[in-house]
């Protein structure tokens, strides 16, 4: 996307299997999850890839070996461990798969080991080449252990990555935890883009689990109406806000804009490229819902993963009983806070007091005991 937005032709729903990934810390829970839900119907279709078939007990399940590394299950799912790269894994899957070598499967599941980081699995199925036409990403799925969650967050950043990326968090083991409250609180500030389940729910099956429609333009209406009601508690303002959330984690920070008037599709195309090219790694997940000038009525829906971006995709109009503005959650490492907010003002002619100023409105050591230091 560079000078402006692509002309509505461009933007063509990408086909392909889709792909969700499932990830969690060590000890979080993943693996006894997947374990209850490999039964269900939902993975009759589907092609598992795990890292090791001895970490999932599924053995007693296994009746017929389809072929080199790839596993036929007795409910039909398609079991493999990754082999090398998790590319050439998904190449041969579909190479497999158009041979006639396997079965048809429609839906991959990426099990992933509890210590790595989402995010390059994430862009192997959005930012390859060959991939990415046959594939494409559903969602993400991180497990978060109700026990030992908080003390795992503050000392192990890739699982406060693992969280910051998610799309739903499942929180495990809560019948063995106290108030759970606190755990909520701090998922809330890491990803305010995540839906909150637990692991103990009946109601938690495959399909509720990893049928999201994350990334989906066809299901982009209901996710955008779930995810806009979810944040439906904001306070609005003219112009646009940023909502410092992440009280907890100084190198993982969430901002919510907020903008009621139209945007210059050359303005936001801009203000993408910036963002993506000078501060891309740091740039953890996106998601937006856009009012653009060309045409307000049909607002375009954004979604990133670091400096990747899918394909943006225009609604035929605005969420049922959802507010006409502009809403941009990022969820990014190490940024300056207010940074962010203020970069998107300078491209939407809303300017703001500069950092500088500000901070010596609001934390001056020079001001006067018992004056207001505030503005």
């Amino acid at each position: 996307m560079t000078g402006e937005l692509p002309d509505e032709p461009a933007w063509k729903a990408p086909h392909g299997i889709p792909v969700s990934i499932l990830t969690g810390f060590l000890g979080a829970g993943k693996t006894t999850l997947l374990n209850r839900l490999i039964g269900d119907p939902w993975f009759s279709d589907a092609a598992l890839i795990i890292n090791e078939f001895g970490d999932v007990g599924i053995d007693h399940l296994l009746v017929e070996s389809s072929g080199d590394g790839v596993i036929e299950l007795s409910d039909g799912c398609l079991c493999c461990t990754v082999r090398g790269e998790l590319v050439d894994t998904l190449a041969d899957l579909m190479d497999r798969m158009q041979t006639g070598r396997i079965r048809p499967f429609s839906r991959v599941v990426i099990e992933t080991t509890g210590l790595a980081d989402p995010v390059p699995v994430m862009q192997s199925v959005i930012g390859h080449p060959a991939l990415g036409q046959s594939y494409r990403l559903e969602g993400l799925v991180t497990v978060v252990d109700a026990v030992n969650g908080l003390a795992t967050l503050d000392a192990h950043a890739e699982a406060r990555r693992q969280v910051a990326v998610a799309d739903t968090l499942v929180v495990s083991k809560a019948e063995l935890a106290g108030s759970g409250d606190a755990l909520v609180e701090r998922l809330e500030a890491l990803n305010p883009l995540a839906r909150i389940v637990y692991a103990a729910d009946a109601g938690v099956t495959a399909e509720k689990l990893f049928d999201t429609g994350a990334y989906d333009p066809v299901a982009h209406s209901l996710d955008v109406a779930r995810w806009m009601s979810s944040r439906s508690d904001h306070d609005h303002h003219h112009g646009h806000h940023h909502h410092d959330v992440n009280r907890h984690d100084a190198h993982i920070r969430s901002d919510s804009l907020v903008f009621e008037k139209p945007i210059a599709p050359k303005a936001l195309a801009m203000f993408l490229d910036l963002l993506r090219s000078a501060h891309g790694p740091n740039l953890l997940r996106m998601k937006g819902i856009v009012k653009l000038s060309d045409d307000p009525s049909r607002p375009l829906v954004l979604h990133a993963v670091q400096s990747l971006m899918s394909e943006p995709v225009r609604l035929p109009a605005w969420p049922e009983g959802a507010a006409q503005e502009t809403r941009l959650v990022i969820i990014a490492r190490d940024m300056p806070k207010g940074f962010i907010a203020e970069l998107f003002g300078a491209f939407v002619d809303e300017p703001g007091i500069g950092r500088p100023d500000r901070d010596a409105l609001t934390d001056n050591p020079l001001v006067i005991p018992g004056m207001p230091s505030r503005r």
